[in-house]
Parts: structure tokens; sequence; C-alpha cells
């Protein structure tokens, strides 16, 4: 199959082309039909499978043959990031187009919340927005979605995991009852079925199943007491040649404190985190991008809203909470086809979690001895190995009237 199968207005062929694309992904292949045929969906799929493309394009095919041109599609994302991506990705698709689109976030100064209420006034076919903003736009009366024809919910799992169900459900009632839903989730946990039979009508399935990570990542570990982890990533920059890392750690606090020790000793590295300002956030990934910062520390929310090419090493200097993410980590290396090395430092608590990691992938993971100066580390016994008590908990959880991070 090609994207001409799909019968697309000729301009938004023309502007697949100009960008390369000719074969569609599985997901591609799979939603875009069911989209065209205004079925609401439910799509499992990684990042990295062409998601975005899968709703964006049959969505621009409808905007481009509408009579009338008004608002027509409102698409929620988890991240400031994730949204500029979105609207980048439109951007490109729509060049030939005429397509209006505006990414709405928050974490910005008032100058940004004027650019983006005097866009949303000028009038837009697609805003791309985190729910936060959204709702604050919302109630400034600046926005309304009375003719919204599509709703996308991307990256509804991690939503979800970040306290925004109660916003969802508020957004929702702005918007028409008759319209198209379409909600894409790396995962499939109970709360997202329970948000799925809530807001979708008869929806069409479509589940990509996890895919295994890619044959060019060198995978190893290291199973090390935690005073050990800062050396060991300073052996690993001293004894090895990479142009671009990730390093990941699983909270915000282990960001900032692991940026604080790797400048201590000399290593120069970047954190990024939701304590920074937007354009602070904005220019380190810029430098990451345009490769003149050859490190980059940062959270899971960074796995699913980074997409840079060239990425030679991942480092996860905290074992991921779920197997799913150690799959969205490590598949920021050896993308297109190119090689790379991912490496995870496993403690005595994480062994367990890590277990769970290898028999997900149906492969056991190297374990590398440790550099004789740093010691001996534990041995991995991961069936003796305590649970985690501070790992997440897997079923639905209830907002009791916390106010949700953004």
């Amino acid at each position: 199959m090609t994207f001409q199968d799909f019968n697309f207005d000729p301009k938004l062929t023309e502007g697949l082309e100009s960008m390369g694309y000719n074969k569609p992904t599985p997901i591609q292949e799979k939603a875009i039909p069911a989209i065209m045929a205004r079925k609401d969906l439910i799509a499992c799929a990684q990042t990295g499978t062409g998601k975005t493309a899968a709703y964006l394009l049959p969505i621009l095919n409808n905007i481009i043959h509408s009579e009338k041109r008004h608002l027509n599609t409102l698409v929620i994302a988890p991240t400031r990031e994730l949204a500029q991506q979105i609207d980048q990705q439109i951007e490109g698709f729509a060049y030939f187009l005429g397509v209006s689109s505006i990414p709405v976030y928050g974490g910005g100064d008032g100058a940004i919340w004027e650019q983006q209420k005097k866009a949303l006034e000028a009038g837009v076919d697609i805003i791309i927005a985190t729910p936060g903003r959204l709702m604050a736009q919302l109630a400034s009366g600046v926005i309304k979605l009375d003719d919204v024809e599509h709703l996308v919910l991307d990256e509804a799992d991690r939503m979800l995991d970040m306290g925004f169900y109660e916003d969802i459900i508020r957004i929702i009632k702005y918007l028409p009852a008759h319209r198209q839903t379409l909600l894409f989730s790396a995962t499939m946990p109970p709360k997202i079925r329970a948000l799925a039979t809530r807001i979708l009508k008869n929806p069409e399935e479509i589940n990509i199943a996890i895919s295994k990570p890619a044959e060019g990542i060198l995978q190893q570990a290291y199973v090390v007491y935690d005073e050990q982890k800062e050396k060991l990533i300073n052996h690993i920059f001293k004894t090895g040649q990479y142009n671009s890392v990730l390093i990941f750690a699983s909270t915000k606090e282990n960001v900032k404190k692991l940026d604080r020790a790797l400048q201590k000793i000399g290593i120069m590295a970047k954190a990024i985190h939701s304590d920074l300002e937007q354009v602070e956030r904005e220019n380190i990934l810029r430098e990451f991008k345009n490769k003149k910062l050859s490190i980059l520390v940062g959270t899971d929310v960074l796995s699913r809203g980074i997409d840079v090419e060239g990425i030679s090493l991942v480092i996860n200097f905290d074992v991921p909470p779920d197997p799913e993410d150690y799959i969205h980590r490590i598949g920021r290396t050896a993308r297109a086809a190119t090689t790379g090395t991912a490496i995870t430092f496993i403690n005595s608590k994480d062994q367990r979690k890590f277990s769970r990691i290898e028999h997900m992938i149906g492969k056991e993971i190297e374990k590398v001895t440790l550099p004789v100066e740093l010691g001996e580390g534990p041995l991995y016994q991961p069936e003796k190995a305590p649970e985690n008590k501070y790992q997440k908990p897997r079923g639905p959880k209830k907002n009791f009237g916390h106010k949700p991070r953004r």
C-alpha cells in the first residue's frame, strides 16, 4: 500500500511526496480508512509508529473539502513539547493546503498568552492544546468549540497519569455531541478503557502490538548501588565516544539532583523539567536538536515528547516504572535504521522491575561488570528483590480535588 491508495486530495499528496512520505506505517494503514469513514476510534500504538500522521492526514483532507471553514479540530496533548511537535507536523503536511493551526500551552509569560489569544480570535482550523491552558482559554471565552468536528486525545494514558482526567471531561462538555472522537494511547490500562467507554460512540479499535526494541540498539545494564551511579556515568563518558546522549531519571527531583552532580564532575549537560520557563525549555531542546548540546537529562515525559535523529546513547539512570516506558526511552536511539546504545542502572530495589522488562521484550539483557575502581555492586537477584513501594499503581486513579500539574 502507498499513500496514493487513500485517494487524498492531490495537494495533500503533493505535500506528502515533498516530505518523502510514500509507504504508510501499520497504524496509518489501519487508522486512516476508519477516520475517513467518520468512525470513532480507539488506537493503541507507541510513539514512533507514525500515529500523528495517522490522524492528521485524514483530518486535513476533510478540512480542505469543507464548504465552510471554521475551528474544525481540537487535539489535546499532555505536554507543551508534544503540542509543538504536532503543530510542526501540521505545518509540513499543510504546506500546500492553506490550513492553519496553533499550539495552546501554558508555562510562558503574559505575552505568549496574548499571542495565543489574538491568533484564536483571528480564527484557525486546528488547535493543539494542553488541558490546563485550554481550560483557561475556555474560561476566558476566547475559544468556542461549538462547531468542532474532530476531537483527538493524543497520548491519552500519559494525560491520565498526569492527573488530567477531570479537565478532559470538562473540556468535552464544551464540544458538540455530534463529532468524531479519536483516542490514541501507547498503553491500554483499565482507566483508558473507562474513558473510551464514556466519550466514544461505537468506536473501531486498533491495536498495534508493542514492538520490541530496534535491532540496532545494543542493550546493556549495570547492577549498582545508588552511590555508584554518578561515578559510573563519568566512566562511561570517559571511555566511550557519544555525540548525542539522553539521560532519563524517574522524577523531576532526580533530574535536578543529577544535573547538579554532572556539573560538579565537569560533564556539560542540561536538564529539562517543568520548573523551567517555557522559553528556557524550548532553547534547551533547540540546542540539543541542533547538536550544540550533546547531553540532555529529563523524565519519561521527555521520552514521548522528543523526536531527534542521531541520538547515540540512552542512559536509564533509574529503571523506568513500567516496561512500556523502557521501550519508549531506548527507542529514542537507533532510529531510521541507525545503531545506538541503551544502558540501564539497576539498584537493589529496582531488580524486579527490570526483570519484568526482560520478560516483556523476551530476552535477557547483558549485565556488564562494573569498573574495578568502583568496587562491586549488589548481586542481581530479582526474585529476592523487595517490591518498590513507590511504584505507580496500575489500576484506575481517582482525583480527590487535587490540582493537576500543568
